[in-house]
């Protein structure tokens, strides 16, 4: 295959490194002058970085698993995404230190006065918290090692097997990233009102994971193909499977937003309206009506067209709006516990500002490191040559 690896230019490495250190400086900056604040904001991003890298790593098992030809070329760079969960591990440190500024049932006198905390107490204490943070994210880490590890000795080896080891590890990957992401959801968001609960937040996030993981792959891959850094046979086809799948994801997301409100809306409970009662009051109800926009209405009509579906600098658009859309969402789901009226400064800049960063230096040190295309993979010239 007449593939030769280019190597990314110093700069996109170098901006990487000035947004990390420009948002560690505003994350400490914002600890000192509101550790409370600030710590809502780092549940925020533990969230958001949490959909794109995992996001990730979820699209390479579904190649795997489904047998997708189209997406092979651009694999790596989902796998290079995926790189990033160990720093997501890290991004959660801070907050474990402060669990009681952050979670009402960590105070026992608060429970101790509380039924119904009472009942959940096996499952919301401190100790199995921290329990389940360790075993999640290793067992993530473990599963990313794996696929990589096959991938990129596929790239020296050639050896076809590597693939097929791959689909049985996605086979077991499937179910147990849609635990951890629903676990990592209700630990991290829903016992934030430890009251309130859903049975539909948990594949409600897990939508916003692969949404998220897929457009930061959609955006890292077309601005990649674009540059000549990928193959020169990637081209509309390859780009249209792209906005379909995120038209699609986008649509259905809606669907479960939209369901998880009406369910709650039509049972009137009010353990369960509380929690929509408090993002409908205030200047809270603006930024409701603006996720609406941003998070469906948008990439919706943006990418509705089968052109728009093709169209390199659309997708690159739409890639962005539906990431920041995605922040915006973790904003929305965490930030009502902390006050009762939507705030922003640069509290909310610092962990944006440093997550960009940390993906642009992980994403710049593994190309690096491998190629940008799996050279290996017995699927890749079936993926070059697709059409539809």
């Amino acid at each position: 295959m007449d593939y030769q690896k280019k190597e990314l230019p110093k700069k996109f490495s170098m901006t990487g490194w000035a947004l990390v250190a420009s948002g560690i400086v505003i994350v400490v900056v914002s600890y000192l002058v509101n550790p409370m604040r600030a710590s809502f904001n780092n549940v925020i991003a533990l969230m958001f970085m949490t959909g794109i890298s995992v996001g990730a790593l979820v699209l390479v098992a579904l190649e795997h698993l489904s047998g997708a030809v189209w997406s092979t070329p651009m694999r790596r760079v989902s796998e290079f995404l995926a790189a990033s969960i160990p720093f997501v591990a890290v991004l959660a440190i801070p907050l474990l230190f402060n669990l009681q500024g952050l979670f009402q049932w960590t105070h026992l006198d608060v429970v101790k006065s509380d039924v119904n905390l009472q009942g959940k107490t096996p499952y919301l204490n401190t100790g199995f918290f921290i329990i389940r943070y360790v075993v999640f994210f290793a067992v993530l880490f473990l599963f990313y090692l794996i696929f990589t590890r096959n991938s990129y000795k596929q790239d020296d080896t050639k050896d076809q097997s590597y693939t097929s080891r791959n689909v049985k590890f996605s086979a077991g990957f499937m179910p147990v990233v849609a635990i951890v992401l629903s676990f990592l959801a209700i630990d991290w968001m829903m016992s934030l009102s430890p009251h309130w609960y859903s049975t539909i937040f948990g594949i409600y996030y897990i939508t916003a994971t692969l949404l998220a993981g897929l457009a930061a792959t959609t955006f890292a891959a077309v601005s990649l193909s674009e540059k000549g850094y990928l193959h020169s046979s990637i081209g509309p086809d390859h780009y249209y499977s792209f906005g379909a799948l995120l038209f699609g994801m986008t649509n259905f997301w809606a669907y479960i937003a939209f369901s998880q409100f009406m369910l709650i809306w039509y049972a009137n409970i009010p353990e369960e309206t509380t929690w929509f009662i408090m993002r409908w009051t205030g200047g809270w109800k603006y930024v409701s009506i603006a996720m609406i926009v941003i998070r469906f209405a948008i990439p919706y009509f943006g990418l509705l067209t089968a052109r728009a579906k093709t169209d390199p600098k659309r997708l690159k658009i739409v890639s962005i709006i539906i990431l920041a859309a995605h922040l915006f969402d973790m904003y929305w789901l965490v930030m009502p516990t902390y006050s009762d009226t939507a705030l922003f400064s640069f509290f909310e800049i610092g962990f944006p500002v440093l997550i960009t960063g940390i993906l642009i230096v992980v994403f710049s040190f593994q190309a690096k490191k491998h190629n940008l295309i799996p050279i290996g993979d017995p699927k890749l010239q079936r993926g070059l040559d697709f059409h539809l």
